[in-house]
C-alpha cells in the first residue's frame, strides 16, 4: 500500500482512532504510519486539541445571581429581568 492510501485510510479511520474505538491491530497499523508521516501526526494532534479545547471550554460558566441583576440594571433590562426571576 503506497504512503498516500496510508493517510486516506487513516483519515477515514481518525474519528475512531482518536475515541479508541478502532481494534488493536488497526491502531498499531496507525501508529505505526504516524511515526513516520510528519503531515498525519499534525492532523491526529490538531483534531485531539480540538475536542480537548472543545470540552474545557463548552461548559457554561454560572453566574452568580447577584452579579447577574447588577448587569441588568446597567444595561437596564428591568423587564428581561423580571421575566427571568418568573422562569
Amino acid at each position: 500500500m503506497s504512503h498516500d492510501e496510508n493517510c486516506r485510510r487513516l483519515l477515514d479511520s481518525l474519528s475512531g482512532y482518536v475515541d479508541g474505538e478502532l481494534s488493536d491491530e488497526l491502531c498499531v497499523e496507525i501508529d505505526r504510519h504516524l511515526s513516520t508521516c510528519e503531515n498525519c501526526c499534525i492532523v491526529v494532534d490538531t483534531l485531539k486539541k480540538t475536542i480537548y479545547l472543545y470540552h474545557v471550554t463548552s461548559a457554561s460558566p454560572e453566574i452568580p445571581s447577584e452579579v447577574r441583576e447588577r448587569l441588568y440594571q446597567c444595561l437596564d433590562l428591568k423587564n428581561f429581568m423580571s421575566k427571568q426571576q418568573k422562569t
